[in-house]
């Protein structure tokens, strides 16, 4: 029952701050009080604090100079229910564990951003009843953690649900006005063309409601994408989109565009390496765009064969590299010129076949839990009932990695 409690006293203070009350962000149990520029949250790549094998933020800002990070993600509790959790599992509530991160951050002088929704679990745009719920359920997170910013990411299959959406953009209109001063971004997929149907849809839903955010960003991968040159592509056929959907001219599209990239090799097996990274963050800076940022801090170091060999992983990077190479592109974006490092970087390392495969995994067998298949010369066992479902074509698919075979 806490949960539901706090959600109805967040829903009473929207009101209030909605009759002219205004909300404060600056009183939180993190002890927040100042902000950075807007440009160092517009360049704050994404970090999972709880899962995917978190790096130390402090050792990130020490060796690149970064100061802001990008927590992922906030979702509606797994049972139900409008009230925010870190993951589905974890509620904003009684937190202590992303609070301490924070407060490790904010203490040398950093500070973070949240972003809710993601691809998995159930989004609060999808629980809550409507956009003021919505709203009240996220003023929780800007409140406890006393954010600067706050990041909707918008993607499958929520956004494929125009109440959700509804509620989401209604949401982030409120906290926009009930917030001054909060940095609002939006991300969403990218395609060839800049973005999809729904895409598109989640613009309109925005230009309807009268809400603008600091930015709308795509993430151009996942998408039959090829290095920096199709996604710069994608970055102009965008700004073409948000022209003609808002009126805006070419300039003041820019200034309301973001990049939101993935480093190393992407969940369909594109690669975006250190030099693509440049490209786009030239292109960015040229055309002055409003953010640049990426999935993820996680996955920003080299593989070994034990934790890789190959494929997409949620903890490297599947590419030659330093630790925190992508970080730095951020740093930059923000303006500031990362520190130097000597080593070199080390080929991706070959896995070296271990134990016998399984039978091979068929696109037409159901599986159910723990049942184990081989695909690609890597074990696989079942974490849930699936079919046609390739093994280790997601990271947050249904298929548990047990290593070479």
């Amino acid at each position: 029952m806490r949960p539901l409690r706090a959600c109805l006293g967040a829903a009473a203070a929207v009101g209030l701050a909605a009759a002219g009350t205004t909300a404060l962000v600056t009183t939180s149990a993190s002890g927040a009080t100042t902000a950075l520029s807007d440009r160092w949250y517009a360049a704050a790549p994404y970090l999972m604090p709880l899962d995917n094998d978190p790096p130390n933020a402090a050792a990130i800002m020490d060796a690149t100079g970064l100061k802001t990070f990008q927590l992922a993600f906030v979702l509606a509790p797994n049972g139900g229910g409008c009230s925010p959790t870190w993951g589905g599992t974890s509620p904003v509530s009684s937190d202590t564990a992303v609070q301490s991160v924070i407060s490790g951050i904010r203490a040398k002088g950093g500070d973070v951003s949240v972003s809710i929704g993601g691809y998995g679990g159930t989004k609060l745009g999808q629980a809550c009843a409507d956009p003021a719920a919505t709203a009240a359920a996220y003023q929780q997170v800007i409140t406890r953690y006393g954010l600067h910013a706050i990041d909707f990411d918008l993607e499958e299959p929520e956004y494929e649900n125009g109440a959700a959406i509804r509620n989401e953009i209604g949401a982030a209109k409120i906290l926009q006005q009930n917030n001054p001063g909060l940095y609002v971004s939006v991300t969403t997929a990218g395609t060839a063309d800049g973005t999809g149907w729904f895409g598109k849809q989640m613009l309109l839903e925005a230009k309807s409601q009268g809400f603008t955010p600091n930015n709308f960003s795509i993430m151009p991968f996942d998408g039959g994408f090829n290095g920096a040159a199709s996604q710069t592509t994608a970055l102009t056929n965008f700004n073409s989109i948000l022209r003609s959907t808002f009126g805006w001219d070419e300039a003041a599209a820019y200034a309301h565009e973001g990049f939101s990239g993935m480093n190393g090799r992407s969940d369909t097996g594109e690669y975006f390496t250190q030099a693509d990274f440049q490209t786009v963050l030239d292109y960015a800076t040229g055309h002055h765009m409003d953010r640049f940022t990426f999935w993820s801090l996680n996955r920003d170091r080299q593989c070994t064969p034990a934790d890789n060999g190959g494929r997409t992983s949620g903890t490297c990077s599947s590419v030659a590299q330093n630790s925190w190479d992508f970080a730095k592109y951020s740093v930059k974006f923000a303006g500031v010129t990362p520190p130097t490092t000597t080593p070199t970087p080390t080929p991706t390392p070959t896995p070296t076949p271990g134990t016998s495969c399984k039978a091979a995994w068929s696109s037409t067998a159901v599986y159910t839990k723990d049942n184990e298949v081989s695909y690609g010369k890597h074990n696989w066992k079942a974490k849930w009932w699936t079919q046609n479902e390739v093994p280790g074509a997601s990271e947050w698919g249904p298929w548990q990695d047990e290593g070479t075979c």
